[in-house]
């Protein structure tokens, strides 16, 4: 029981450092990353999956915009 209390603390206690880590990121880094600022939470509390280049609902699907092949450039 108690090893159980102390791993929930440990696993709340690592989100609040991702959470404060990615807040304090600018616009552009999260950008980088491929997320927005909305998007933290949900992150990192598993809603959202990242699927390619593109971060989807589970529940809902990979959304009907998403390209399963790669892109080619064009000679």
């Amino acid at each position: 029981m108690f090893s159980y209390i102390v791993s929930r603390v440990r696993a709340w206690r690592e989100r609040e450092r991702a959470f404060e880590e990615l807040m304090s990121l600018d616009d552009r880094s999260l950008a980088d990353i491929g997320i927005r600022r909305a998007d933290i939470p949900a992150v990192l509390s598993g809603e959202r999956v990242r699927d390619h280049d593109l971060f989807v609902n589970p529940t809902l699907g990979t959304p009907a915009n998403a390209n399963a092949t790669a892109r080619r450039a064009v000679a």
